[in-house]
């Protein structure tokens, strides 16, 4: 007798590949508008945001300028409170229009302590962009500047939104139940 499968704890598709496309040209297209004339540094929160960043840059005036900065508070389905990972970005941003871009607004820990921490670094004006914007209580006051969607206090998958490090590569955003689920052997 053969083994029963095991469920997938991949749910419904929450917002499919064409519609993300299309949400990321009108935000290309506000930003560049905002900014014109104003030189721009995009600092990107890895490794969540690396799709958004590439294809909302590939839309973007090519002398845009772009950081990557891989922090981190997560772990599993939840954030954890502590960010991991700041200590390590640095960078020359005295009087620079930085536009801070990551995947998800959700506790909103992690963007108000990056944004504040570019502010050290001298930035002139910190802005946010995010492509996922959780509808949920916040323990700090974030309000990003452009927003792709608004969803649910649900966790996602796809897009660059991962679970432990899988389901990054799928190019749409799906519901994902993690009761009983575990990374997936391959990836």
């Amino acid at each position: 007798m053969k083994p029963k499968p095991s469920p997938s704890p991949l749910g419904k598709t929450l917002l499919p590949a064409a519609a993300i496309q299309k949400r990321v040209g009108e935000l290309a297209r506000a930003i560049t508008a905002h900014y014109r004339g104003k030189p721009l540094v995009v600092v990107a929160l890895l490794n969540g945001s690396l799709f958004f960043l590439v294809d909302l840059l590939r839309r973007m005036p090519p002398e845009t300028g772009v950081e990557c900065w891989r922090v981190s508070s997560y772990e599993g389905t939840a954030s954890q409170g502590i960010l991991r990972g700041l200590d390590q970005c640095r960078g020359d941003f005295k009087g620079r229009h930085v536009l801070l871009l990551d995947d998800i607004l959700d506790t909103g820990l992690t963007l108000h302590a990056v944004a504040a921490h570019l502010r050290k670094l001298g930035a002139e004006k910190v802005e946010i962009c995010v492509l996922l914007n959780k509808r949920r209580k916040r323990t700090v006051n974030v309000k990003p500047k452009w927003t792709g969607f608004g969803i649910g206090d649900e966790f996602v998958v796809g897009y660059g939104l991962d679970y432990n490090g899988h389901y990054r590569g799928l190019k749409s955003i799906r519901l994902f139940k993690a009761s009983g689920a575990s990374a997936p052997a391959t990836a």
